[in-house]
């Protein structure tokens, strides 16, 4: 029952991740639109989506305390589809047939990651925390990770690299750290909230910093691949470079496949192939949303000279742009 409410709460969060996402869209989108200008943190809707994406961010953070790494970090999918099919709504997108399929194969992926998921205690004190952190096979894990880690981080320093995948896989380094770390405060929190008293551990604290510092440095690389590159390249392989960390990283520290059976392994791994080829059709050849521009080239309008001006319906409150909901363009040259 601990690990169904930890199911439930992931996949809700992320669905209001993905509303949230959608309506900062939808008020950043009509903002443009409006005839006097204003900051968009003075916009209700905007405040609206915001409002929503931290419960959603509260509820995921609370998931990690009730059910495994390997099943929480997987539903971020869930995000993926749900933006795919609710910007259909806010954003008045066109529903496409990989939508369709990427969303199937999404959700079959999900019923086979619950389903096959090893059922671990998921109460973790800080003893057991303390434990976890000294143990051989997370020391030698940590080793690796921190020489990739400089690896890469050398050659995005020193030799000015910003490849996606080296951006990407930075960020995935660090995620293991913060799912370790996330798993590790909202367990001990939980189990403090029940009466078993854990936040005198200097552990928690440890935790919580580490946390908190992969945390930022995640966000800033994250960023950076945001700015360099397409939405729709960095959404899949993110997702795909996380998830599998992620996992790792739970499977490592928390041995949370300690007993599993081999067929429940395959099948788990099978869901999670299952939902990335999901995520990466549904991301692949999806144009990018742009904010309308505000002027027009007339060179690339036949029958009008570079000289030539467009003026825009008077009674349109885009001023100085095309109302693209009217097949017939009106200006005046």
């Amino acid at each position: 029952q601990t690990q169904l409410l930890g199911v439930l709460l992931a996949a809700a969060s992320n669905f209001l991740i993905s509303v949230s996402l959608n309506i900062q869209k939808c008020a950043h989108l009509r903002l443009v639109c409006q005839a006097e200008q204003k900051p968009y943190y003075r916009s209700k809707l905007w405040w609206c989506g915001i409002t929503l994406l931290g419960l959603g961010e509260v509820g995921n953070f609370t998931a990690y305390g009730f059910a495994p790494i390997t099943l929480v970090a997987p539903l971020g999918c869930v995000s993926v589809i749900g933006s795919a099919f609710i910007s259909v709504f806010f954003l008045k997108r066109t529903m496409r047939t990989a939508d369709i399929l990427g969303g199937t194969l999404t959700i079959t992926g999900i019923y086979l990651l619950v389903t096959f998921t090893p059922n671990v205690p998921q109460e973790l004190t800080a003893r057991e925390v303390q434990n976890y952190l000294v143990s051989w096979p997370f020391l030698v894990y940590s080793i690796v990770e921190i020489i990739i880690f400089c690896i890469l981080l050398y050659f995005y320093k020193r030799k000015a690299v910003k490849h996606i995948m080296v951006l990407l896989m930075m960020v995935a380094l660090l995620a293991s750290l913060t799912v370790i770390a996330v798993k590790a405060v909202s367990s001990m929190i939980a189990l403090s909230v029940k009466g078993k008293m854990q936040l005198t551990y200097s552990v928690f604290y440890i935790m919580s910093v580490l946390m908190a510092t992969s945390c930022a440095f995640q966000i800033k690389f994250l960023n950076q691949a945001m700015h360099l590159y397409e939405a729709t390249a960095v959404v899949p392989i993110n997702f795909v470079f996380f998830t599998t960390s992620a996992i790792i990283s739970g499977v490592i520290f928390y041995q949370e496949f300690q007993s599993a059976a081999l067929p429940s392994v395959f099948m788990f791994l099978f869901g999670c192939l299952l939902s990335f080829l999901g995520v990466i059709i549904i991301a692949r050849n999806k144009k990018e949303e742009h904010l309308q521009i505000p002027f027009i080239d007339c060179g690339h309008i036949p029958g009008q000279k570079l000289t030539g001006k467009i003026q825009p319906d008077s009674h349109s409150s885009c001023y100085g742009t095309l109302n693209k909901e009217d097949d017939s363009v009106k200006w005046q040259s």
